[in-house]
C-alpha cells in the first residue's frame, strides 16, 4: 500500500490543479526558482555547521568529551558506547547516522545499545542545524533560551529512551 501513496497524492494534486484551472508547470518552475534562491541563502550557514562538526571530530574533542562524560552517562543509565552519538546528534544528522550505522555493525541491530541508539535518533533533533536554518531565514536573531532548553529536553529524552529500552 505504501508504494502507492506518493503516486496517488501526485495524481490527486494534478487533478485538483486541473479542476481549479491552475497552471501547474508555471507554479512548479516558480517554486523551483524559489528553492534555488533558498539554497544559495542558507548554504553559508550549513557549510559552517558542517565544518564545525568535522573539526570537532578531527581535533579529537569528541573523543576527549566521551572519556569525560561516559562515567556520568553510565551513572544515568545511558550506555557509554552512545556518548559520541549523543554529543554529535545536536550538530549533524548525517554524521549521527554514520555513528548509528557503526553501532549497528559493532553491537548488532537488536542489541540494547542499538535499540537505545535508534530511539535516540528517532526522538532527537539536530538542534544547532535547525537553529542555524531558522536564524538564516527569519528576523529573529536572539535564541537566548531556545538552544539551552532544546539541549536539556534532548538530554532528558535520551535518559528516558534508554530507561524505556531497558524496561521493554
Amino acid at each position: 500500500m505504501s508504494n502507492y501513496i506518493l503516486p496517488i497524492l501526485f495524481l490527486f494534486l494534478i487533478l485538483y490543479c486541473i479542476y481549479k484551472k491552475i497552471n501547474t508547470y508555471d507554479h512548479f518552475v516558480k517554486g523551483a526558482k524559489g528553492a534555488i534562491k533558498l539554497v544559495v541563502e542558507i548554504f553559508p550557514f550549513i557549510a559552517s555547521i558542517l565544518i564545525a562538526v568535522a573539526l570537532l571530530r578531527v581535533s579529537g574533542i569528541t573523543s576527549f568529551l566521551v572519556k569525560i562524560i561516559s562515567p556520568v552517562f553510565k551513572l544515568l543509565g545511558i550506555p557509554p558506547q552512545l556518548c559520541e552519538l549523543i554529543i554529535l546528534r545536536p550538530f549533524t544528522g548525517s554524521g549521527s547516522y554514520g555513528i548509528l550505522e557503526n553501532i549497528f555493525s559493532t553491537y548488532g541491530a537488536d542489541s540494547y545499545i542499538s535499540r537505545c541508539a535508534s530511539v535516540i535518533m528517532g526522538c532527537s533533533e539536530t538542534i544547532f542545524y535547525v537553529a542555524t536554518i531558522y536564524i538564516s531565514q527569519t528576523k529573529v536573531k536572539k535564541l537566548l533560551y531556545a538552544i539551552p532548553v532544546a539541549l536539556f529536553c534532548s538530554f532528558v529524552g535520551t535518559i528516558i529512551a534508554c530507561l524505556l529500552c531497558r524496561v521493554i
